[in-house]
């Protein structure tokens, strides 16, 4: 008898998924939450005998240094376990004979666990190997690394889109037998006319909750803080990208007492920010429970500040890398404009002044008024203003 335990998210199930295609019925697939995977091993442990008949897998999911000490006990007294993990902070299980931890392949592709426990089983020759499946797979990966948005593969999104609107065994269900009985994995007409449906329904959830983002500094980072219980993936890669200057985006689940962080940029490692408060995940994505010291830096020191000024939008003149310069305010009404002065040279100016050294490229200096300053680009009509006074003050 195979039993595996997995994360309760789109790649735990993903290795669900592959491991009843691979087992059948002599499989037993427990999903658990990042917290609740050690209290179901310590139960598991209970009954240590039948254990040594099994094998034990643990996909996608990290144990405590008490489990780990069972495993390998258990491992050495005769029975088979299994560890495989794509997180960069459980490198350390590689260290026993049953760890099989690996973040990233030799062409630079990010591993997912889904990935790692497929390759396991072709490689012991415990699986067929089928275009679908190939294709799943990979979808997963691509999803769970983010190298969807990368690579512009919707239908990865997609896939994890469906996972959120129906419930896991209905959606490992599915997706089992489809696998197994297609040549190929696509989604149906009526999955398709959902997965349309719920794409508008998070446009309008992201769209609202970029007017309640809030901007402070925590530690060494400028960090964007919005509360929401939905679509913390979307919403962060959203996020980011319309706040380039913001380091990482923490949402706070306060019903979950969950923080999740993400960034789209690669100097920053929120696994490390998650690691302050117990947490962990990947480079780029990663979480952690809200505990006394996060919820004290993250909604108490938080919650008297102001959401942050959204830039204006559809104007005509008044644009960002605008070569005639871009306009921004802030809530003291500091001017700051932005113009280039050549190529690779941009020039800020702050109330009419200039204001350090000239920037390579147009981002460098909005970056600098947005965490400095908290700027935001203005409407047209005052741009319009700013430059009748600007060019008449320049020629006298």
């Amino acid at each position: 008898m195979y039993r595996l335990y997995t994360h309760n998210d789109l790649d735990g199930v993903g290795c669900g998924i592959v491991a009843k295609i691979a087992f059948g019925k002599d499989v037993e697939v427990r999903y658990n939450s990042v917290m609740g995977l050690d209290h179901q091993i310590e139960k598991l442990f209970e009954n240590e005998k039948k254990l040594k008949d099994d094998f034990l897998i643990i996909t996608d999911l990290s144990v405590n240094d008490e489990n780990l000490i069972r495993l390998d006990d258990l491992e050495k007294g005769g029975g088979k376990v299994r560890l495989i993990d794509h997180h960069k902070t459980a490198l350390h299980f590689n260290d026993y004979n049953w760890g099989r931890v690996k973040v990233q392949y030799d062409d630079g592709r990010l591993t997912a666990a889904t990935s790692l426990l497929y390759e396991y089983l072709l490689e012991h020759e415990l699986i067929k190997s089928s275009q679908a499946l190939d294709e799943f797979v990979e979808l997963v990966r691509q999803y769970d690394t983010w190298e969807w948005d990368q690579n512009d593969n919707i239908k990865a999104k997609n896939l994890n889109d469906l996972f959120f609107m129906v419930s896991i065994e209905e959606f490992e269900e599915k997706m089992t037998e489809r696998i197994i009985n297609s040549d190929h994995f696509e989604f149906d007409d009526f999955e398709q006319k959902l997965l349309e449906m719920e794409e508008e329904k998070i446009e309008r959830y992201v769209r609202r909750k970029k007017r309640e983002i809030v901007q402070t500094f925590i530690g060494e980072y400028c960090a964007g803080i919005v509360h929401a219980e939905s679509y913390h993936s979307e919403l962060g890669n959203e996020l980011g990208k319309d706040f380039p200057h913001l380091d990482y985006i923490a949402i706070l689940n306060l019903g979950g007492k969950k923080i999740s962080f993400r960034t789209i940029h690669d100097h920053v490692d929120v696994s490390a920010v998650a690691g302050k408060f117990g947490g962990g995940g990947h480079a780029k994505a990663s979480g952690c429970s809200m505990g006394k010291d996060a919820y004290k830096l993250f909604v108490q020191d938080i919650f008297p500040l102001d959401p942050m000024r959204q830039d204006a939008f559809r104007n005509k003149y008044n644009n960002k890398s605008s070569m005639q310069g871009s306009l921004y305010e802030n809530k003291k009404g500091d001017k700051f404009f932005i113009f280039a002065a050549g190529e690779d040279n941009w020039i800020l100016e702050m109330n009419g002044k200039p204001v350090r050294e000239p920037y390579q490229n147009f981002q460098q200096a909005e970056n600098y008024i947005k965490r400095k300053y908290q700027a935001w680009l203005v409407h047209d009509d005052i741009y319009v203003e700013f430059l009748k006074r600007y060019y008449i003050k320049t020629k006298n």
